[in-house]
């Protein structure tokens, strides 16, 4: 009988029964909230995960707990990532390349939310630089190491209701900038790269999916005024950060990967398309095959690299 999950679904929940032993995953911003947790769970069915993030000092004290629970030869190894540097993002893929070892799956889960305007060491607007292109370029740069079956997961958000992407105008330099409009074309970006992606290595096995974790109270939201979080998201069911990291673990690993490859996932099950507002679903433009695409080649030319399937 095959279980099914919801919003209220946890990561224990969702594993429960599941042996990892063996499997090799990277998760990228394991120095607080759902990157932890996710590693957490992973490595307590045996996963041994690699865990990426820019400040290793705050990562190596937050993932204790992971080495604590770690079962059946499970536990994290740390890397440093700067997704607001491709230099960093540049380095780091090459020594995960120059190991060789490959990854069943990567969890593309670091981020930043509605932080005011700046950019990054290259010249990208924050959100779209750290959250979207950072990612697109690892990603890319160590997609040979994904081997049939492997998977990718990319943590998206609701937000991405908040705006589509600007391809004509991706940093603001013409834009006036507000905070969740940058974040929304960020967070679109995440669920156009998983729909491309997947469409480009589906066919040697490989699929690719966004998720969206729910509304949890972690330091993303360190960049807001107090009640700015809860403006913006208007009334809503808060979810525990086990709850938030549930949906990521079940894409990478419960579902089945003709369900959710090319997809939107929120609450452990795939998200219906819409078009007015609603309380879930996904935009038609975030999963709109031609405006992913159009997106991959926007952000190859910014970073200047070429990736092909």
């Amino acid at each position: 009988m095959t279980k099914t999950f919801g919003a209220e679904s946890t990561t224990d929940q969702v594993l429960d029964g599941v042996d990892l032993s063996g499997k090799r995953i990277l998760v990228t911003g394991v120095s607080a909230g759902l990157g932890v947790e996710t590693a957490r769970v992973l490595a307590a069915h045996g996963a041994h995960v690699v865990g990426a993030a820019r400040d290793l000092g705050k990562a190596e004290r937050a993932t204790q707990a992971v080495w604590e629970q770690a079962r059946n030869g499970g536990g994290i190894t740390l890397v440093q990532l700067d997704l607001a540097s491709l230099a960093s993002v540049r380095a780091c893929a090459d020594g995960l390349v120059a190991d060789g070892r490959p990854f069943d799956l990567v969890i593309a889960n670091a981020g930043v939310m509605a932080t005011p305007f700046g950019r990054t060491a290259d010249g990208f607007e924050t959100q779209f630089g750290a959250n979207h292109l950072g990612h697109f370029v690892l990603i890319n740069r160590i997609a040979g190491l994904l081997p049939q079956g492997g998977r990718l997961v990319n943590l998206s958000s609701a937000g991405h209701r908040f705006a589509d992407v600007d391809l004509d105008d991706p940093n603001f330099d013409h834009t006036p900038y507000a905070e969740f409009l940058a974040y929304g074309r960020s967070k679109t970006a995440n669920i156009l790269f998983a729909v491309e992606f997947d469409r480009r290595h589906k066919a040697r096995g490989v699929r690719a999916t966004a998720v969206h974790p729910g509304v949890i109270r972690t330091e993303l939201a360190r960049h807001m005024s107090p009640g700015a979080l809860e403006e913006a998201v208007g009334q809503t069911t808060w979810k525990t950060i086990p709850q938030g990291a549930a949906t990521s673990v079940w894409a990478g690993v419960v579902a089945p990967a003709e369900l959710v490859g090319g997809h939107y996932c929120e609450d452990c099950h795939v998200a219906e398309v819409i078009q007015q507002e609603a309380r879930g679903g996904v935009r038609p433009y975030a999963v709109d095959p031609e405006r992913a695409k159009a997106l991959w080649a926007k952000s190859e030319e910014m970073v200047g690299e070429r990736f092909d399937a």
